[in-house]
């Protein structure tokens, strides 16, 4: 689910009022957004991100080709030795 259900974010803030569940997630600093009903919209994923609980997604490395200095280096002398043995 997208969101938290009204119980899950009772059971998280330890309150029933609306008003009350809003300050204790201010406090928590997990994001959140007012419904018309004044009731507290909090999304699944803003909280686990804010208390430490989101899955950390590692980023596969994109290859990289890196050519040390050394072999440019080769590939000029090797040049100049072709010319040399003519």
């Amino acid at each position: 689910m997208l969101t938290l259900t009204p119980e899950e974010v009772a059971q998280i803030t330890d309150k029933v009022r609306r008003r009350a569940q809003c300050d204790v997630l201010r406090q928590l600093g997990i994001p959140f957004k007012i419904r018309p009903d004044g009731s507290p919209v909090v999304l699944r994923a803003a909280m686990e991100a804010s208390l430490g609980y989101a899955p950390t997604e590692k980023r596969q490395a994109s290859p990289s080709l890196r050519v040390p200095a050394s072999i440019k280096l080769l590939v000029r002398q090797k040049g100049k030795m072709d010319q040399a043995g003519r």
